[in-house]
């Protein structure tokens, strides 16, 4: 049997030509602020007011910085600015039994007389053929 699986199951339902509810609802609160402004304000300092507030609504309602909507984008912010940002390493705890396993082993070092020395001539004999391979 073949059964229709949703692709799209992220995507909110759109109430009114190409909105959703979230952006009609923030439309209205922004018709709402915009109405007590007009209310208190003569007409010069309403344009001035109305403005920003148009903006910022329409941010609110409309653009989705990396995906998510802009009033969590605005949270994660505040979030990040008043939460401490000290980052405490601990120490995993080990529960095992310690006592019952041998200590490791410490591999032994080359005698100076092995270890090759590496002159300068030889470094300024590389750097030459590196500069002509340019």
């Amino acid at each position: 049997m073949m059964f229709n699986v949703p692709q799209f199951i992220d995507v909110e339902d759109k109430i009114a030509g190409p909105l959703t509810w979230r952006q009609i609802l923030w439309m209205i609160g922004m018709g709402a602020v915009l109405m007590i402004l007009y209310g208190i304000f003569n007409t010069a300092t309403f344009f001035i007011l109305a403005i920003p507030v148009i903006i910022v609504f329409a941010l609110f309602a409309f653009y989705r910085p990396n995906g998510i909507s802009m009033i969590e984008f605005v949270m994660h912010g505040f979030l990040f600015l008043f939460q401490p940002k000290v980052a405490v390493w601990e120490r995993p705890v080990n529960h095992g039994f310690s006592a019952a396993r041998e200590p490791e082993k410490i591999e032994e070092v080359a005698p100076q007389s092995a270890i090759k020395k590496f002159d300068g001539s030889k470094v300024h004999q590389i750097a030459e053929i590196l500069d002509q391979h340019k």
